[in-house]
């Protein structure tokens, strides 16, 4: 589903009659905040990728007048002015390479939050630790899931857009200076189909979605 979820106040299964509190309701909260900022991500995701392209072809319409320019200029030395659609060019890719930058500095503050929750769950797990005992609880929060799993399903989600926000940086860098057709066509299938961000995420993602109730059994 495209739509936000939010927490609701009871949990699945047999304790549906039941209000959600404590750390139960924080992870199931957490939960509703990962399925939010990865639908964040993803539309801002489909935003670069059209951005993306935009620099691609501009660029390298660019890098064609300028060839073309060069051989102008070879056969009458006496050319030194610079074309007005070359000013528009550059002016109009300097823009949509500011516009890339900032998808991905919104990328780089929704990464920021998946950090801090993957900081909640672990605090989570000592507040445990210190009311149970090094054993934990000896029944689950929700269904099936040790508190555990919930911190590490969440370290897994956050390395994997980590890593996949680092490369949209380099991708930011190179794109814009490419002039090389195949290259540029690799940096923006890596920029839609986001190698670190596979089935296996997306598979987390429901997995935790379904354990804390917001999908249905």
């Amino acid at each position: 589903t495209s739509k936000d979820l939010k927490s609701e106040t009871t949990t699945p299964g047999r304790k549906s009659q039941s209000v959600v509190t404590g750390s139960a309701r924080k992870v199931k909260d957490n939960a509703a905040d990962w399925h939010n900022l990865i639908l964040k991500w993803d539309r801002l995701n489909d935003e670069g990728s059209t951005i993306a392209n935009n620099i691609v072809n501009l660029g390298l319409n660019k890098d064609s007048h300028e060839k073309m320019q060069v051989m102008m200029e070879s056969r009458d030395t006496s050319s030194t002015s610079v074309p007005e659609n070359a000013i528009r060019n550059s002016s109009e890719l300097e823009e949509m390479c500011d516009n890339l930058l900032s998808v991905v500095d919104k990328m780089t503050h929704i990464v920021s939050k998946m950090q801090k929750l993957v900081s909640s769950e672990k605090g989570i797990i000592d507040l445990e630790t210190f009311q149970y005992g090094t054993g934990g609880r000896q029944s689950p929060l929700f269904q099936t899931w040790p508190t555990s799993q919930f911190a590490d399903v969440s370290s897994k989600l956050y390395e994997a857009y980590n890593q996949e926000l680092t490369l949209k940086r380099d991708i930011l860098q190179e794109l814009a200076h490419t002039t090389n057709p195949d290259l540029s066509m690799v940096y923006l299938s890596c920029w839609l189909y986001q190698p670190y961000v596979d089935d296996s995420a997306k598979l987390l993602l429901e997995s935790l979605l379904l354990e804390t109730g917001h999908r249905p059994v």
